[in-house]
């Protein structure tokens, strides 16, 4: 058979025959190593393709058996439209990922079949129902073919080495296609987290042995993809150990309680680490205990944020904007905090509820979601009513704080701010994502408006235009 992976894009950044032009920076994917994987799953007297429409258009008339599309919520309805046109044409398509997962039944509506949670062996029961002519509607990794909920798996998981070669034509649109997964899935249970709610509130990790090996095939620069890489600590400690002689170098992602663990920061410096996305979310207690995330503990956050600075490790904070108390101040304040805790770099989100998480559910039954268009939740757009501000409100702080902390005057600060408090590397890291995500701000527009200062941008235009022919100095 021949098998076509699609990875799905956004209508502003998907590349088309129209629109043939990748966006002049690299990309930092995540997203493309499941089809990897499912591409390595697949037997060899398979044709597999991949095709990511963030880096190439897709071709509905191409010459393919069966096409596997893998999405986030917010691009369900490209996947869907993606389905009905390959459909159209009687090919068979399969549905993966997440919004599949925590929406089942919606997906089959739209898909000949759904693979709900890990790929690694449904997905070769899926191609003998095929060739056999039995193609189940639902399949689960145990063996199960029903769209309801399983016995959680078991804390260990094999997976084959990702099809890497699949990328090689388009792998220059990339920072990099060395992406490897060490563990699945989080012990915490944040309420708006939907990496919790897929693998349901469970933790499992591959063997040591499995990821050194893998890692020897691999150039010297890589990136874990893993949601949390400290959430075994044994586990972390082992692998860094064995991959001190390898002189690698990586980033990934992990809690902020890494920066408790004096020794495991020496260590992971040790194996390679120079940089690290951390979940600090808000510099509200309340929010926090909202969240169910109180073990940031936001009195500490300065202490701990220069302990990893000090052992040579940059971090890009995530950041979520809209939580209930919230207010408009919060933006300004946002800011502040991260100037004065020199973050290399963020990630502004705004909140976004997302189908099968606890958040989610509170928002319905409180009447509070306003926006059931999958495509804008996409953490950039406002899908639900605030309870301290207005939506216009949220949405405009939200634009205003990415634009003002990616000003390039402040991204050339922190580098060189940077150098002196976790080196060279993390700063040019720093550096590098600050210079994409201002691309990417300027390319969209993204500028917004203060709600603090202003409770509409209309009038805050025509005050400083007045300052201005009065001759009065510009207010701050």
């Amino acid at each position: 058979m021949k098998i076509l992976l699609i990875l799905p894009a956004g209508e502003r950044v998907r590349v088309t025959p129209d629109r043939p032009d990748v966006p002049r920076r690299a990309m930092l994917r995540f997203s493309v190593l499941p089809l990897t994987v499912v591409a390595a799953l697949t037997p060899p007297a398979h044709d597999v393709r991949i095709i990511d429409e963030n880096v190439e258009p897709l071709d509905f008339a191409a010459e393919c058996d069966v096409v596997g599309i893998t999405f986030m919520t917010a691009l369900a309805p490209r996947a869907y439209e993606i389905a009905r046109r390959f459909r159209s044409r009687g090919k068979i398509v399969i549905a993966g990922g997440y919004h599949a997962t925590l929406c089942p039944e919606e997906t089959a509506a739209y898909f000949d079949s759904v693979v709900i949670g890990d790929a690694e062996d449904a997905w070769s029961r899926l191609l003998a129902d095929l060739a056999a002519r039995r193609l189940q509607k639902f399949y689960r990794p145990g063996g199960g073919c029903g769209s309801e909920r399983r016995l959680a798996p078991p804390s260990r998981y094999q997976t084959p080495v990702p099809r890497r070669d699949l990328l090689a034509r388009t792998a220059r649109h990339y920072v990099t296609v060395n992406a490897v997964q060490t563990g699945r899935g989080c012990g915490h249970g944040c309420r708006y987290c939907s990496i919790t709610a897929f693998h349901r509130h469970t933790y499992k990790r591959r063997s040591v042995e499995a990821v050194l090996a893998e890692l020897r095939t691999l150039p010297r620069d890589f990136i874990f993809v893993d949601d949390n890489i400290i959430a075994d600590r044994a586990y972390i400690r082992e692998l860094c150990l064995a991959m001190i002689p390898l002189r690698k170098r990586w980033v990934s992602q992990c809690s902020l309680e890494v920066a408790d663990d004096p020794a495991l920061l020496r260590l992971l410096h040790a194996a390679g680490c120079r940089g690290l996305f951390i979940g600090i979310e808000t510099v509200s207690a309340e929010n926090l205990a909202t969240m169910g995330k109180q073990f940031n503990d936001c009195t500490s956050y300065h202490e701990r944020i220069r302990r990893i600075h000090a052992a040579g490790i940059g971090i890009v904070a995530g950041i979520i904007l809209g939580l209930d108390h919230d207010a408009p101040e919060v933006f300004e304040r946002t800011l502040r905090f991260l100037q004065q805790a020199q973050i290399g770099a963020v990630q502004v989100n705004i909140l976004t509820p997302l189908p099968g998480t606890p958040l989610f559910d509170d928002m319905q039954r409180a009447g509070r979601m306003t926006d059931r268009d999958w495509s804008h939740y996409d953490f950039r757009h406002v899908v639900f009513r605030p309870a301290g501000m207005t939506a216009t409100e949220l949405q405009a702080g939200a634009d205003w704080l990415y634009a003002q902390f990616y000003r390039l005057d402040r991204i050339l600060w922190r580098a060189l701010r940077g150098l002196l408090t976790a080196g060279w590397l993390p700063a040019l890291l720093g550096l590098k994502l600050g210079l994409t995500y201002r691309y990417d701000n300027r390319r969209e527009g993204i500028s917004g408006w203060n709600p603090a200062r202003s409770r509409r941008p209309v009038v805050a235009g025509s005050v400083l235009l007045l300052a201005a022919c009065l001759g009065l100095p510009r207010p701050d």
